[in-house]
């Protein structure tokens, strides 16, 4: 998945105070909704500019490491723009994935910019306060933002929401989203809403976007998804009755059952919906799922087999 960059590691402990030396990897986002990124690209390779190639007029914002080289965001002042390096490319942050995926050596900048990105979209979202609309300043001990007229702190969001492995047999349920150009199948997603436990997420989700009903909720794992500030948390469940989809159009426009051995994955191995498709379809044995009774407790359940 995207965060799994090994033999790399992300340390996104707060470091106020930090500052780039002439080496440190500089994201400078581009767009209404920070939506691109500026790297350089050759040959297959990809990588961010370095402080050091940087003009005066950039003011800089530690973000995290990875390994022992911190990142920063790059704020570029209108003076400064027409003095970036020429050989910079705008890539769209959505791009990355699938469309200009360029090979192993690039997953940590991938993650990085992803990370970045919703980072960036944060810093940008609470520059002033929506209590009092005072200036925010950054927070001298916390990744938090600090309104000195009020006292409010703000902390980076994180949107909770659930990816769904529906299972009848040796059938998983898969789904294509409606409004959108995305030829491969995914699964059944969705928020969870304000007073619900994830598990009701699942329920609910595959309640409106199927008509289906579930049961044996078991968690699998989990992906932060900082392009849109998610935080997805992979469910698999078995169909409670019958099978027969009702389609919700407003939000998918096909949803068929798969027997096992027709499941094909997505094109790269980024998502946390490709992977479960991929177990689903090979039977491995999750890793650390909960199973959750009738009685609303989850303890912890013996490892068998998806089916």
């Amino acid at each position: 998945m995207i965060q799994d960059i090994a033999p790399h590691r992300m340390d996104n402990q707060y470091r106020p105070g930090a500052a780039p030396h002439k080496d440190s990897p500089i994201l400078i986002f581009t767009g209404s909704r920070v939506e691109n990124v500026l790297a350089h690209v050759s040959e297959g390779h990809m990588r961010f500019p370095l402080c050091g190639e940087m003009p005066e007029g950039v003011a800089y914002t530690y973000l995290f490491s990875i390994d022992e080289t911190g990142y920063f965001m790059g704020t570029v002042s209108e003076g400064a723009a027409n003095r970036l390096p020429g050989d910079l490319q705008e890539i769209r942050l959505r791009d990355l994935r699938p469309h200009y995926y360029l090979g192993e050596e690039n997953r940590h900048l991938i993650f990085a910019a992803y990370t970045a990105m919703q980072l960036a979209g944060w810093y940008r979202d609470n520059r002033y306060c929506g209590t009092c609309a005072h200036m925010t300043a950054p927070s001298k001990t916390e990744r938090a933002l600090v309104c000195p007229g009020c006292g409010r702190t703000i902390y980076p969001r994180i949107l909770p929401a659930v990816i769904i492995g529906v299972m009848d047999g040796d059938r998983i349920l898969m789904t294509k989203y409606a409004g959108r150009g995305i030829p491969f199948y995914a699964l059944v997603a969705g928020f969870n809403e304000v007073g619900e436990t994830l598990e009701e997420t699942v329920a609910r989700e595959v309640m409106e976007e199927v008509g289906l009903k579930v049961k044996n909720i078991r968690y699998y794992k989990s992906q932060p998804w900082g392009i849109v500030d998610d935080l997805l948390a992979g469910f698999y469940c078995d169909v409670d009755g019958s099978t027969q989809i009702t389609l919700d159009t407003n939000e998918l426009k096909e949803a068929v059952w798969v027997d096992r051995k027709d499941v094909e994955g997505q094109p790269q191995d980024l998502s946390l919906t490709n992977e479960m498709m991929i177990v689903f379809r090979e039977g491995r044995e999750p890793v650390g799922y909960l199973y959750r009774d009738d009685l609303g407790v989850s303890r912890n359940a013996d490892r068998n087999e998806l089916t």
